[in-house]
């Protein structure tokens, strides 16, 4: 009962952070996984299909805007993280995190950095956060279409922060990242 753990959506400017938890099971192996950063959408979103069917357990969560802003961003995913362990419907025995920093859990966890391309449970954990996060910055789009989110995802790419100079930070804005942050100062 070894459950993997991964998030999703720390150094964007818009959106909320995105964690999950996957528990495999030995008897169904689901080829394929690897870190979802080197995976394409159409393979993810497979990925993410099999994994939901397949795994003995596992969850997604969240930690918002507001609360990223209040915590920052590293407490904040840790906060996901746990809520994503949290939300498992079997316990696990340990909990593996990809990186270099472990929520505080009532179980075993370990940090392993890399994990997510060396670890299958963290694998899945990686794709199942960024499809769940991927889905949201497209609803997201959907209430603030001037922004582009469906494209660049809430990242602070050229044309995000074209965006933000000609209509200012939306709701779904990280009020406490920089380039928003110096927006705001702004008189």
């Amino acid at each position: 009962m070894i459950c993997g753990v991964d998030e999703a959506g720390r150094g964007p400017l818009a959106g909320p952070v995105f964690a999950a938890a996957v528990i495999l099971d030995p008897e169904r192996p689901i080829v394929g996984l690897a870190d979802s950063k080197k995976l394409s959408e159409r393979k993810r979103e497979q990925l993410a299909a099999e994994i939901r069917i397949r795994a003995l357990a596992w969850g997604i969560a969240a930690a918002t805007v507001e609360e990223i802003d209040r915590l920052n961003i590293l407490q904040a995913t840790l906060l996901a993280m746990a809520r994503a362990v949290d939300g498992l419907n079997l316990p696990p025995e340990e909990v593996l995190v990809d990186g270099n920093r472990c929520p505080r859990l009532s179980v075993p966890v370990r940090a392993i950095v890399g994990g997510d391309a060396s670890v299958p449970a963290i694998s899945a954990a990686s794709i199942l956060a960024k499809t769940a996060r991927d889905a949201e910055m497209q609803r997201l789009h959907q209430v603030y279409p001037q922004y582009g989110l469906d494209r660049h995802k809430g990242y602070g790419t050229a044309a995000h922060l074209a965006a933000l100079s000609l209509h200012g930070p939306a709701p779904c804005h990280r009020r406490s990242f920089s380039p928003i942050r110096e927006l705001l100062a702004v008189p």
